[in-house]
């Protein structure tokens, strides 16, 4: 059976008053007594309840993490990110993969909160902002990272989406291509449509005008872009450049284009989004916006750190520079 507070009590032959002093660090407690129940602990191999110490007031060292999807490189990264600053922190991180499903997203919410972690950082969209109005009233610290709730008074840590998108835009357009498309897993996300006022403006400053037939939404996945890609190729005036705002979906546009014998990046230049590993696994390495992957998850650790210490009363909004990554998956056009 798992070891209790009385077990240890009992072998250190002290009182459970000490042990629980011992423990929470309060009373006074002689060294050699302290040094005495921790080792009884260690080999009992006893571990306080989090939820007791939250219960007392104390800080359970822990952060709750909500991913999209965590099969994704990029929120893969962020994950790692967040998990190696908050160990640097001494805090464990909880990590929720919600699918974008917004059922799915308010009970591992819930969860996180009977688990009495000490805050919690979304990188999803957080669909039910009345959920999230409750967590903050709750006083529990909460950071948002690849979003923003404008609406709501918490710690943000983005990058500037619609200069991403201004920089694929303008790349593509210096380029010489005028038939720009835009791959976009959905509208709603305000993060895609800054990435897409971006690119409209990067081509509207070049005179050009950006066909609404050419944005394509739906998914997020290699298969939604293979799928969009081998739609946009079937028109009779098919695009020569496409903008995709995630790396998966330029992927998948990448192999739809491959499938119907076309050379990249002769035949079709392809801009993705993030710079996740796998830009440099696929043939021809992808040219990408590169998103701050490790700062973004380091900075919304520190911001949460110094909310759950009480270092900081204000609410921070941090907007972190991408950067053009470029490789050989897009080229000058060689024909209109």
């Amino acid at each position: 059976m798992k070891p209790t507070i009385y077990d240890v009590a009992q072998a250190a032959g002290v009182s459970i008053a000490t042990v629980s002093k011992v423990i929470n660090e309060t009373g006074r407690i002689s060294d050699k007594t302290r040094k005495h129940v921790f080792s009884i602990m260690e080999q009992l191999n006893y571990q306080p309840s989090m939820v007791a110490s939250a219960l007392t007031g104390k800080s359970t060292y822990t952060i709750g993490l909500t991913l999209p999807d965590l099969a994704n490189p990029f929120f893969a990264e962020i994950a790692r990110s967040v998990e190696d600053r908050g160990h640097e922190y001494g805090f464990s991180v909880f990590i929720c993969s919600t699918d974008n499903d917004p059922d799915k997203e308010v009970k591992y919410l819930s969860l996180l909160t009977q688990k009495r972690v000490d805050g919690i950082i979304s990188a999803t969209r957080i669909q039910n902002d009345q959920f999230l109005k409750k967590l903050i009233q709750q006083n529990i610290p909460i950071a948002l990272i690849t979003g923003e709730m404008p609406t709501l008074a918490v710690d943000t840590v983005m990058v500037d989406d619609y200069l991403g998108g201004y920089q694929a835009g303008n790349h593509l357009v210096e380029l010489g291509h005028k038939r720009i498309s835009i791959l976009v897993e959905d509208m709603d996300n305000m993060s895609n449509r800054e990435r897409i006022r971006g690119c409209k403006q990067a081509m509207a400053n070049a005179g050009l005008h950006l066909d609404e037939h050419f944005v394509i939404t739906g998914g997020f996945t290699v298969e939604s872009g293979k799928s969009a890609m081998t739609n946009l190729l079937l028109l009779e005036e098919r695009p020569t450049a496409v903008f995709a705002c995630n790396d998966l979906l330029a992927i998948g546009a990448i192999r739809a284009a491959r499938e119907h014998g076309m050379q990249l990046p002769a035949d079709l230049s392809v801009v993705g989004f993030d710079n996740t590993i796998l830009a440099t696994l696929i043939d021809p390495p992808l040219t990408t916006i590169g998103q701050p992957i490790h700062e973004i998850g380091r900075q919304a650790v520190d911001l949460l750190v110094q909310e759950i210490k009480g270092e900081k009363l204000l609410k921070q909004r941090v907007v972190l520079l991408p950067e053009l990554v470029l490789r050989n998956s897009s080229a000058a056009i060689h024909h209109i």
